[in-house]
């Protein structure tokens, strides 16, 4: 079945009488071509691949038609009848009616005897981006790659470079754990409702390794977001009227050792010079 027309989209909103709801930012996507091009950019054949948010289903219909298995977790309860109709004729997809920042998407794998890794694919509603990104990234799971439609505002933040007025702690968080591609820019017209900004595509291959290997990445963590707190201050007063506790002799001490200017601000720092620096901190902060 098609769903990529906008007559037979309307037809099934009526048949189930649904609403797309503002708050849950359900936009729905109809546009073949982007469909086709986030599927390769996800390189879900012949694999497994979690959809986040599939709606009425027309992403989650190309994915299985070359994906080993899709499971695609919805959060609405009103969609679910849609995806069975739609989607129910694929016996490699499974539809899970639940919250994506709750799922324990390695324990829904090992369920059904899968240990291999896995990818993410998934139009998110943009209320919520950054919570579900760093809670797929935070948790640890056997994740390989992870391709989003995005808000294009949310997507230059996930690339931005140091010294850039998007870059911040969304970008180091993404980047420390993920190599991050722009892919497209995807233009209002493409969903149904039509959004109010423009979206983006973005592509995240997971790293081996973090970008950069420090001493507690918990404090790490802290450090960034004490910096990125009050980014139009330098380093050495955000770090200080921050939750960290340090004085500014132990902060001037742990950038000279970092061979850090004090007096730049957090948002010039490159994560490999904000790493140096929280080892240095730590020492204070544990001691």
């Amino acid at each position: 079945m098609d769903l990529i027309s906008l007559s037979k989209l309307k037809l099934l909103m009526n048949k189930y009488d649904i609403k797309p709801n503002k708050k849950m930012g359900q936009n729905f996507l109809i546009d073949n071509n982007i469909i086709q091009k986030i599927i390769r950019e996800a390189g879900v054949a012949g694999g497994y691949v979690f959809e986040i948010g599939p709606g009425m289903g027309s992403l989650t219909i190309g994915l299985a038609q070359v994906a080993k298995k899709v499971i695609a977790v919805e959060l609405d309860k009103k969609l679910i009848p849609v995806l069975k109709e739609t989607v129910g004729a694929y016996p490699n997809v499974e539809i899970i009616n639940d919250d994506a920042l709750k799922v324990d998407f390695d324990g829904i794998m090992k369920q059904r005897g899968i240990e291999e890794p896995y990818n993410i694919v998934a139009n998110l509603p943009y209320y919520i981006t950054t919570p579900i990104i760093m809670h797929l990234l935070e948790s640890g799971f056997n994740i390989d790659k992870l391709v989003f439609m995005i808000q294009k505002e949310v997507a230059a933040r996930m690339v931005a470079k140091p010294g850039t007025k998007d870059y911040g702690a969304l970008t180091l968080g993404v980047q420390y754990y993920t190599q991050v591609f722009h892919v497209a820019k995807i233009p209002p017209t493409v969903f149904v409702p039509r959004p109010e900004v423009d979206s983006a595509v973005v592509k995240l291959i997971r790293r081996p390794e973090p970008l950069v290997v420090v001493k507690n990445e918990e404090f790490l963590f802290k450090v960034v977001k004490a910096g990125f707190g009050k980014r139009r201050k330098t380093l050495l007063n955000s770090l200080f009227n921050s939750e960290l506790n340090l004085t500014k002799e132990l902060i001037t001490e742990a950038c000279l050792l970092s061979q850090i200017d004090p007096q730049k601000r957090m948002e010039q720092l490159s994560m490999e010079e904000i790493a140096k620096l929280a080892d240095h901190l730590v020492k204070v902060d544990l001691n």
